[in-house]
């Protein structure tokens, strides 16, 4: 470990991750009695999941990033004859885990959200359940919100789920598991799974609240405390006991998804960027995003909760990023400036996100000069030093992609973008500051 107190540099830290703000609402929620919350996420995205959680009983009030939660003590019903509304908004993960956490409640429950949130999935998660007692009536699109959520309870017992286009369908049925009526086994389908590092969040905020999970690999336990390295289809599974969640006071961690702007920033800027409050050793899948900018060519130097990142030359590599699919717009700028060519491999799901976030970037990345391809699973990028120039860019109402393209500020553009506000889904703060690292960048 370097001494960074070595380097200019601008210091920032990061916010709460939104992933594990999610999660730990939804136990606290589900849990008995009060809990307690900090440094939780303050944006769009976790008010969204509150919201939906105080409609199903639970207490929430709180302010600057602490939130106190009094929970339903596993039970969500539903006693009127018109169901309880859960606006999910445009927040994906919203919608899938609490799609899975009512269908162990009783009673009727509408799900529904606007925009592009009406074409994102959730068969899967509807096919899982199905032999549960839960019905799913798909209300404008089938497979799709808006739906009405009919559930009795979940029987518990065996269950498949699906998780070639989402994680989000298993975590949000290992979330109600607890609720079950008996032991719950869930087992993976399938012929991939995206994005698994996330179910670690789901099983580590679960364990925290006191729910009991038993991870298998080919029917045979995994030894004591190992932590999930993997997901197999056809050979994971995983064993939830019935039992109450307990209260708890806990720390959301800093977001290594928000993080990866600014530790991109530092690498595409003429200033470091040191980004406090990252546990370096967290579960967190977008944690990668250090080594795929080391494996980039970019020098990024780690402390006790932090990452320096300096100044680089960066260079084009190939990269599976299934597992961390929220950096590839990141990853994807980065890699216009790199010298040779970038490719981002088994990112088929990225077309089911906020936008279709390949052809998003295929598309605005080109108006910008560079040489950039989507296809049906990847992304090729061929760097290239395009002089910088203003320029008009759609964020697609696309958080990750407002964030990620104006880090072409950087790199010689002046970039406008039609909608900077969408930032506030999941990152508030970011342009105050990119304001500080665009200030001692000198533009």
């Amino acid at each position: 470990m370097s001494d960074l107190n070595e380097y200019k540099r601008v210091i920032l830290t990061a916010p709460g991750s939104k992933s594990v703000s999610h999660r730990l609402l939804i136990c606290a929620a589900l849990a008995e009695g009060t809990s307690r919350i900090k440094n939780l996420l303050d944006s769009e995205d976790i008010h969204c999941t509150a919201d939906c959680l105080h409609r199903l009983g639970a207490g929430m009030s709180g302010s600057n990033g602490e939130m106190r939660v009094t929970g339903v003590a596993g039970r969500i019903s539903n006693p009127w004859n018109e169901p309880i509304t859960l606006d999910v908004r445009e927040s994906g993960t919203t919608c899938r885990l609490l799609a899975g956490v009512v269908s162990a409640g009783h009673g009727d429950f509408l799900l529904r959200g606007r925009g592009r949130m009406h074409e994102r999935p959730l068969l899967d998660l509807a096919r899982a359940v199905e032999g549960q007692g839960t019905e799913f009536d798909w209300l404008e699109k089938d497979g799709c919100p808006p739906v009405r959520i009919s559930s009795r309870g979940l029987a518990g017992g065996d269950i498949t789920v699906n998780m070639d286009k989402s994680s989000q369908f298993l975590s949000g049925l290992l979330l109600a598991a607890p609720l079950a009526a008996c032991e719950t086994r869930v087992r993976v389908s399938g012929t991939r799974a995206v994005s698994w590092p996330y179910v670690g969040l789901t099983l580590q905020a679960m364990h925290n609240f006191g729910a009991k999970v038993e991870i298998y690999e080919e029917q045979k336990p995994l030894a004591g405390g190992k932590k999930l390295e993997k997901i197999t289809p056809g050979e994971t599974s995983f064993h939830v006991s019935p039992g109450q969640y307990r209260t708890k006071e806990v720390f959301a961690e800093g977001d290594y998804s928000s993080a990866s702007y600014l530790l991109a920033a530092g690498a595409l800027g003429r200033t470091a960027v040191e980004v406090r409050g990252l546990d370096p050793d967290s579960l967190q899948g977008d944690r990668v995003i250090v080594d795929i900018l080391r494996k980039m060519g970019a020098c990024v130097e780690d402390g006790d909760d932090c990452f320096l990142s300096r100044p680089s030359a960066l260079r084009g590599t190939d990269i599976d990023m299934g597992n961390c699919p929220d950096l590839v717009p990141t990853v994807a700028v980065a890699a216009c400036t790199a010298e040779g060519e970038t490719r981002i491999t088994n990112v088929g799901h990225l077309r089911l996100k906020e936008s279709d976030r390949l052809a998003a970037l295929e598309q605005e990345l080109g108006k910008a000069g560079f040489k950039i391809k989507a296809g049906e699973n990847d992304l090729s990028i061929k760097g290239d030093p395009v002089p910088g120039r203003d320029i008009e860019l759609a964020t697609h109402a696309d958080h990750r992609m407002a964030m990620s393209l104006s880090l072409l500020e950087l790199t010689g553009f002046k970039v406008s973008l039609d909608n900077p506000d969408c930032v506030a889904k999941s990152y508030p703060g970011f342009w105050e500051g990119l304001d500080q690292i665009k200030k001692a960048n000198g533009i």
